[in-house]
Formats: structure tokens, sequence, C-alpha cells
């Protein structure tokens, strides 16, 4: 998969894309990520950018012609299906479904905008979709953009050791994902839960199932209220009833009240 950041701060960008898992995906050839600056691509000595925006009001706009000088560049070197994102607090909220959807297309091209954002008739020819990571504003776009890159690459098979390092995270399902706990047994005087020592890996399974379930609901009641729990059988039944009696209990060692 390639990943291609439009930006005005390439060095920054990849500073962080060569770490880690990302940098050792991208040396065994899983991955590609590049930063293009969007400067090399504009037609004056001042390598301007940006300029007012009609209609007045403050700050400045960049201007569509670099944006498309530097994006047509991009996207004649990319093979395979190409996406264009344009990193924008007016898009839509990223969520994992967006990155399961991404990892999907064989190219990404990221445009990280700046200033009071970039001019419309860019979007309007070179965009596919706008993408936000929440309701807040950030002073550019690479911050989400890296965000994004880097939810859609962990996807990529290869990066990450296991499959299942990102099926049993929060949101792969719907849900949140359970707590987890490491050495020692003790620790401040917080024991780990006694059913995680027990060897027993179908009451491991269980107790951590019921556990991303507590937690969705009383965190994220809007993501639990989409939540659909099989119980056509005897089993299934009674994991809800248990999911029930053990409610009031959760909150209760939590601090709140039903």
């Amino acid at each position: 998969m390639q990943i291609e950041f439009m930006t005005l701060f390439p060095d920054s960008v990849m500073a962080m894309m060569d770490e880690s898992i990302l940098g050792r995906a991208q040396k065994k050839g899983l991955i590609s990520i590049r930063a293009h600056q969007i400067r090399d691509y504009t037609t004056n000595k001042q390598n301007q950018v940006d300029d007012y925006p009609y209609g007045g009001g403050r700050g400045a706009v960049m201007q569509a012609d670099p944006l498309y000088r530097c994006w047509e560049h991009v996207k004649s070197e990319c093979q395979g299906t190409v996406r264009t994102v344009y990193l924008s607090p007016c898009g839509k909220t990223f969520t994992q479904a967006d990155a399961k959807r991404l990892r999907e297309y064989d190219t990404l091209i990221l445009v990280c905008g700046h200033y009071e954002g970039i001019d419309e008739r860019f979007i309007e020819e070179c965009v596919d979709e706008e993408i936000s990571l929440g309701d807040f504003v950030l002073t550019g776009g690479e911050i989400p953009a890296m965000a994004v890159a880097d939810a859609v690459c962990r996807l990529v098979p290869g990066v990450l050791g296991d499959e299942e390092c990102f099926t049993e995270e929060s949101h792969w399902d719907g849900l949140l994902e359970h707590p987890q706990y490491s050495r020692p047994e003790e620790w401040h005087g917080r024991k780990v839960p006694a059913v995680l020592l027990s060897g027993n890996h179908g009451l491991v399974a269980r107790w951590r199932k019921k556990q991303s379930l507590f937690r969705t609901r009383l965190r994220r009641p809007d993501l639990y209220e989409k939540v659909v729990l099989p119980s056509k059988t005897k089993a299934e039944k009674k994991f809800i009833a248990e999911l029930d009696a053990e409610w009031p209990e959760y909150l209760e060692a939590h601090g709140k009240k039903e």
C-alpha cells in the first residue's frame, strides 16, 4: 500500500512515519510512505502557496494551483486504485470502519491543509472525500493525516504480527476493548482479576467479552445502543442474563449508579 502526503512540512511527517511499526513495515516493503512538499510546485520565486481570501476576512487560503500541480505529479506516480482524502474540520468524523474501507485502496493521497483552509475549487476537482478527527480545529492537517495513515497501515496484512493485534482492539467490532493487565500481580494494592490468573481460556474469554460490553455501555452508550447480542441458544440467553445480573455490580465498582 502507498501513502502519499501532500504537506508543507514533509520532514515532520516522515520523522514520525519512519519510526516504530510503520518504519519496520516500510523496510519490509509492506507499505510505502512518502511526503511531498507543496511549495515545490509553485511558480513564483517566493514559493508562496497562499493568498488573501476573496470576499475579505482574516487569514489566508492555500491556492488551488500549487495544490493541483503537486497532486497531479503524485497521482501520475501512483499505481492501482487511488483515493484522495483532504483532512478538514468540515469532513466526516473518522472511524475504524473508515480505516477498514480505506485499506482496500492501493494508494491514499492525504492532503494536509493550513491557514484558513484550501481553495474549494481544488476540493471539487481533485478530492474524493473529506475526513475530520472530531469536532475541533488544529493548526494544520498533518496530525490528522498521520493518524489516518497509522490507523489504515496497521491493518495491512503483515504490518502487525498477528491479525488478533487489531481484531481484539477497541472499535473493531463496535465495542471498546476490555481492560488489560501485566506483571506484577499486585501493584499499589491493586490486584489483577483472579480469572486472568486461572489459566482457563474459556472463562478468560467470557470475562473479557463482558468487560468489553460493560465498558462500552458505561463510557459510550451511543455505541452500545447499536450492539445486537445473539439470543437464540440457551448459552446465549444465559450470557445475556449474566450481563443483566452483573451490571449493577460493575456500576458500583466504578462509583456509578443506574
